[in-house]
């Protein structure tokens, strides 16, 4: 036998070997479900939009019970730099009582941070959307839609829900929306049903995916339909 045949032996040999042993590693079982980061801006300014959140954040849990369930972790920043990032939460009462024990401080939008935990957690497990709800920003916004097109790149959209009327911070979330595969949109915190209808939307695209999305927006209004319409532009 040549040299050259000794060698694929060899490598044959090599190849089914580790073949063997990843085989014999243990099943890995997960009952995740989809992975959601639910971010809320808790500065100020948002003290009375945190209690019809808290109200409405069991829809992200009801709408996607038919679809294996849902993971999500809190991120909320308010005061001077803090950022809080929970562990994964499997049910609403979970989710609820984290949300209850927060209170609205005055401080600035840090929303990079919830950016860049979201590709640190997406690069352990994939996370299938970030939440954000928010009212400003007041961050440079290169720095921002930096860390979007990364979240683009490992296919992480970003969902920003809106809360008021300033056109600078619009023209930023847009951007980040459309470099991260997300949607924008905005809303009136004086009509809750549309908040509860985007949530449910956004629960349904990470627990079943574009398909089971679009199932879902069949039944829906049009504020619904526009954020279908923006996904993957």
């Amino acid at each position: 036998m040549s040299r050259k045949d000794l060698k694929a032996v060899s490598d044959r040999q090599a190849i089914d070997a580790f073949i063997q042993q990843v085989n014999s590693l243990p099943k890995v079982h997960t009952s995740e479900g989809g992975r959601l980061i639910f971010a809320l801006d808790a500065t100020a300014s948002r003290e009375a939009s945190w209690d019809q959140a808290c109200q409405l954040q069991s829809e992200l849990f009801l709408a996607t019970q038919h679809l294996g369930g849902l993971s999500v972790q809190l991120n909320y920043y308010r005061g001077f730099g803090e950022f809080v990032a929970s562990e994964w939460l499997r049910n609403t009462q979970d989710l609820l009582q984290r949300m209850n024990g927060v209170s609205c401080l005055g401080g600035h939008t840090q929303i990079e941070k919830v950016l860049k935990n979201a590709l640190k957690e997406t690069r352990i497990t994939p996370v299938k959307a970030v939440i954000l709800i928010v009212d400003s920003c007041e961050e440079p916004v290169d720095h921002l839609c930096q860390r979007a097109g990364e979240l683009g790149m490992l296919r992480t959209p970003v969902f920003i829900f809106h809360e008021g009327h300033d056109t600078d911070a619009e023209r930023a979330f847009r951007q980040i929306c459309s470099l991260s595969g997300g949607a924008y949109s905005p809303f009136d915190a004086n009509s809750p049903s549309v908040l509860r209808d985007l949530l449910s939307a956004v629960a349904v695209y990470a627990s079943g995916g574009p398909k089971a999305l679009e199932q879902f927006t069949k039944s829906q209004g049009a504020h619904i339909k526009r954020l279908t319409q923006q996904l993957g532009r």
